[in-house]
């Protein structure tokens, strides 16, 4: 066999443009990265628990940091880049379908098939758009990073700088723990 039939029995899927995908629902949602379209590893229950928590303590605290929080949200990070990170965190005000200004805070919480390597790179794309903070939540061996101006650190309090916004990382895991408890 050639080296042209190999490459030819090995075809790349062709590019979407941006703006079809824009208007394209895709159930569930999909990630845009560089005209491909990407999976999310959608988390099994600690991930869907850790952001249904995370969510829950940010919307009751909406009104005093002067936000609003969605889930899943398409956020255009780049010309050619659209994420959905777990949690999203805006200024207040009407938003539109696809959010493409520097957000308050992006959230990643880590899934069984994520690398806190990898959830650092494709962080680095709101932070390189504007975000005031960044956090990764490891609801996996109960860690979580925070992007502190020019690093990553390792906290127990996630907080956005020049914010009011945190979380104490302990709360989650004692929620986690404790609807395990209560189930056995």
């Amino acid at each position: 066999m050639l080296d042209s039939d190999l490459r030819g029995s090995m075809a790349t899927p062709p590019l979407l443009f941006i703006t079809e995908y824009l208007n394209t629902d895709y159930d569930p949602d999909l990630e845009y990265v560089d005209g491909q379209l990407v999976e999310r590893n959608v988390g099994k229950w600690e991930h869907a628990r850790v952001l249904a928590l995370l969510a829950g303590w940010i919307g009751s605290r909406e009104g005093e940091w002067r936000v609003q929080a969605a889930a899943g949200v398409r956020t255009r990070v780049s010309r050619s880049r659209v994420r959905l990170p777990d949690v999203l965190l805006v200024g207040l005000g009407a938003q539109p379908p696809v959010i493409d200004e520097a957000p308050v805070l992006a959230v990643e919480i880590l899934s069984d098939d994520d690398t806190v390597a990898a959830t650092k790179r494709k962080c680095e794309e709101p932070i390189a758009m504007g975000a005031k903070g960044v956090w990764i939540v490891n609801s996996l061996n109960g860690t979580a990073f925070h992007w502190l101006s020019t690093e990553w650190k390792e906290a127990t309090r996630l907080e956005v700088p020049a914010t009011p916004i945190y979380v104490e990382i302990q709360y989650l895991w004692d929620r986690l723990d404790r609807a395990a408890r209560e189930r056995e």
